[in-house]
């Protein structure tokens, strides 16, 4: 059988087998799964793949730059919630060190060294392969695939697990091929146990957190790329400067949404699924709003406001004064009657600026698979 048949034949079969342990119940079981499954595919990896070694004048400076940048990140971490604050560290303990941080520890591990074996063969498809084996064996080390039972935990999961590491791993690829495994398992090592150490950590809203998942890895990118490639042709820099440019816009642009869907800042954005503001707010837009403690709120001014545990978007019909306290009395453009009850200004969370029309229907749309 020949190198390259051995090699997807071992690339494919690991990818599968981790595709199909999403299934299973239990999020430990997963784990342990996992770093089963992993090595095994690394034993024949090492046994049966020929060893071809990466040659690399700067491998010691990039897993110094690694180090100072993964210890950076956290630094920057902390000083953080001095502006947010602090709160407990729930994974802090005993016990997830063998449950959670061993697991995450040895998956890291194994999937550097399959990533850097086949990498280092110079195979596209091998490559690929590779890539989305990395990224499964990284979502399901990080990511409680068991707790997806609604849109939102879905929703979670992709944001918070899936689409970092689908960034992330362009990174570790592009540093594997270049400069061996060991900065990547630095790296790595850094950013995921120290969760499992410190009893206290930032109170950074998780969205901008995974914001800067996203973020940190193209980051990186472009410093290593600037500092150690060279370009060869005019054209390639001006290819160089294109990516460049379309890379800030495309932070820009996903720095804005993660702002707007965390409702963290200012303005924040709904989708809106019902049809009772029909006419003003149709099912599928996305409404704007601006959320601050110091606005007037006036009759006929359409708000954001929590109710029974819900979010709702409603126009204000009226508003009274009764013993000294304010009550906002609501409703929907398309309802017949008023909503129950009333609503106190500590209830209101801002008012609606503007809607982007349609955009919000895959979220509907996602939804639904979970109702």
């Amino acid at each position: 059988m020949s190198d390259k048949r051995t090699l997807y034949i071992i690339s494919a079969s690991t990818l599968a087998v981790l595709l199909l342990f999403f299934l299973l119940p239990g999020e430990l079981s997963g784990r342990i799964a996992t770093v089963a499954g992993l090595a095994i595919a690394a034993s024949l990896t090492h046994l049966f793949v020929k060893k071809r070694s990466i040659l690399s004048i700067n491998k010691g400076q990039i897993l110094l730059l690694m180090t100072v940048i993964a210890l950076l990140s956290l630094v920057l971490l902390y000083v953080s919630g001095l502006f947010v604050g602090f709160i407990r560290n729930p994974y802090a303990r005993a016990s997830f060190l063998w449950s959670r941080a061993l697991p995450i520890a040895i998956t890291v591990v194994l999937t550097e060294y399959l990533r850097y074996a086949i990498r280092s063969q110079h195979d596209r498809i091998a490559d690929v392969l590779s890539y989305l084996i990395c990224v499964s064996a990284e979502a399901l080390a990080l990511g409680n695939v068991t707790y997806i039972s609604s849109h939102s935990r879905f929703m979670d999961f992709v944001g918070m697990v899936l689409f970092p590491a689908l960034v992330s791993n362009i990174l570790y690829h592009y540093l594997s091929r270049r400069y061996g495994m060991l900065p990547n398992i630095v790296y790595r090592l850094i950013l995921s146990l120290y969760l499992f150490i410190i009893p206290v950590r930032s109170a950074l809203p998780d969205a901008i957190l995974a914001f800067a998942k996203v973020i940190i890895p193209i980051l990186i990118y472009a410093f290593i790329d600037a500092l150690y490639e060279k370009k060869r042709t005019y054209a390639l820099k001006r290819q160089s400067k294109l990516a460049t440019a379309l890379t800030v816009v495309c932070i820009l642009i996903l720095g804005s949404l993660v702002m707007l869907i965390s409702n963290q800042f200012r303005f924040g954005a709904l989708v809106i699924a019902t049809p009772s503001m029909t006419g003003e707010l149709n099912v599928g837009d996305i409404a704007i709003f601006e959320q601050h403690d110091d606005f007037t709120v006036q009759e006929g001014q359409v708000i954001v406001f929590e109710k029974d545990g819900a979010v709702v978007v409603h126009r204000v019909v009226d508003i009274q004064t009764i013993n000294g306290r304010t009550r906002y009395y609501t409703k929907g453009d398309a309802n017949d009657d008023l909503d129950a009850g009333f609503l106190y200004r500590s209830d209101i969370v801002g008012h609606v600026d503007c809607k982007v029309p349609l955009l919000g229907y895959p979220t509907i749309w996602f939804r639904s698979l979970f109702t």
